[in-house]
């Protein structure tokens, strides 16, 4: 390998790759492989995946790989590649997934195939462009170019966990991290997915709300019964249930029940959100200004606090109405919520809500629950993070103390404890999960350069905190 001994030169060696067409034509291979988890299934092309990365750029990059089966027995295999320049080095642990959403091949418009990678002007078209496939091969890449501007050695080790069932709620992977601590040992996770705050500028993001499913069921009878000869003797559980929800939440989406409530909002808090936009984008829905908590700014609501949202509420046959009372009817919600939130709490708390408000007949099912996390705002890697993409990226980026949506943060931080960098290379209007998924080439490009950077940058010995750490150590 070159030795090209600047910073400038390892952004560039990045930049290279993606203009001269290579990181295309490699998404498109990793796009080609049709990696649905949410199906029910485990296609073979999840272990295609991982078996294509092994053989191909990690085996390149002299990571040692183990292929390690899903101890859940079901959702894929997870890959842990590991790259040791030393034993008494300090390592850095990054995270991805492979998996994706069904493809949904039918609704997607003017004749996209989710599986095959297509460039319209600045948007790269396929399913996993934003989530994960195109974001891990931009982290990949850019330590591809930091290892060919140091000359092969980075100066500390990197270890790699790619997982094939992230969008089937990670079945797993917290198994997983128990078994293989002494693998997944590390000091710092760097990983990247999610959006950016906004398409205009990098954003940092250090952990990720919560979130709490649950299912709020009134079953009041075996069956249905014709509503003029019973309508208004029998109750109708659309109608009460309705109230139920009511009473967690009001019309203007603010939280009713205390335990939902978050902390109160630190200073510091505010202060790092004060300058964060939300929607203004062209393809940006016009937020509702007057929905949720009162005097909170649309980045308190999103970042700092905590949403209860109504996924889907069903009774009767919507599609075809009958003259009956329904015999049941049922709502799925979710609760969205930030560190603080005593969420292993919350079925309880609702029961004891509702049997409060007079609801006892409402039954409530809780689903997936994962924990809010949110890394120190006076970490010294946060600064070290903010200054590295600013010199990569030539602006200031947008800080976030955690995401609004829910990443498996939890396995990292509290399970590894480990400090957590999010570096997203999405954008919100991205239709993740949706038809016509896709990047944004001039993000991507740029993502290239800020992630080449911090792993450049990691290898400072007179900068990087955790050298900082051990000097000052002794």
């Amino acid at each position: 390998m070159a030795h090209l001994f600047s910073r400038e030169d390892c952004l560039n060696q990045a930049t290279t790759g993606f203009d001269d067409g290579r990181f295309f034509a490699t998404l498109a291979e990793r796009v080609a492989l049709r990696t649905e988890s949410d199906l029910g299934t485990d296609p073979p092309a999840l272990v295609d995946y991982l078996q294509a990365l092994r053989d191909g750029m990690l085996a390149r990059l002299g990571f040692t790989t183990t292929l390690v089966p899903n101890p859940a027995g079901r959702g894929g295999p997870f890959l842990i590649a590991q790259r040791i320049e030393g034993d008494a080095l300090p390592t850095v642990l990054t995270y991805g997934h492979g998996d994706v959403v069904s493809g949904q091949a039918e609704r997607w418009r003017d004749g996209r195939s989710p599986w095959q990678l297509s460039a319209e002007g600045e948007r790269w078209y396929g399913r996993g462009t934003a989530d994960n496939k195109g974001q891990h091969s931009i982290n990949l890449a850019g330590l591809e170019a930091a290892i060919a501007a140091r000359g092969g050695r980075l100066g500390f080790n990197v270890t790699l966990l790619l997982e094939m069932g992230e969008e089937a709620g990670s079945p797993g992977l917290a198994a997983l991290c128990e078994q293989q601590r002494g693998a997944l040992r590390a000091d710092l996770l760097i990983a990247c997915d999610g959006p950016r705050a906004s398409a205009a500028r990098p954003t940092l993001f250090l952990g990720s709300r919560g979130a709490f499913n649950f299912s709020l069921r009134h079953r009041a009878r075996e069956r249905a019964y014709h509503s003029g000869n019973w309508g208004g003797v029998l109750a109708n559980p659309a109608a009460v249930l309705s109230h139920a929800i009511a009473s967690l939440v009001d019309r203007h989406g603010r939280l009713l029940v205390q335990g939902l409530l978050p902390p109160p909002i630190t200073p510091a808090l505010r202060r790092v959100l004060a300058d964060v936009d939300i929607g203004g984008g062209p393809d940006d829905p016009q937020p509702d200004d007057a929905w949720g908590e009162p005097g909170l700014s649309r980045a308190e609501k999103l970042f700092a606090w905590n949403t209860l949202e109504v996924l889907a509420v069903g009774a009767g046959a919507p599609q075809r109405p009958v003259n009956a009372v329904p015999h049941e009817a049922v709502a799925h919600c979710q609760l969205r919520f930030v560190v603080g939130t005593r969420w292993q709490e919350l079925g309880a708390l609702l029961r004891a809500h509702l049997d409060a408000h007079g609801f006892a007949e409402i039954e409530v099912e809780t689903g997936m629950s994962c924990a809010a996390t949110r890394l120190d705002l006076d970490s010294p890697w946060v600064g070290w993070a903010m200054d590295s993409i600013e010199r990569s990226s030539g602006q200031q980026p947008t800080l976030l103390p955690n995401l609004a949506g829910s990443l498996p943060n939890d396995v990292f931080a509290d399970l590894l404890g480990l400090p957590t960098l999010w570096v997203p290379h999405s954008y919100p209007a991205c239709n993740q999960h949706a038809p016509d998924e896709h990047l944004l080439a001039p993000i991507a490009r740029e993502g290239l350069r800020i992630m080449a950077g911090l792993y450049w940058d990691l290898g400072e010995r007179d900068a990087a905190p955790w050298f900082r750490q051990a000097q000052a150590a002794g």
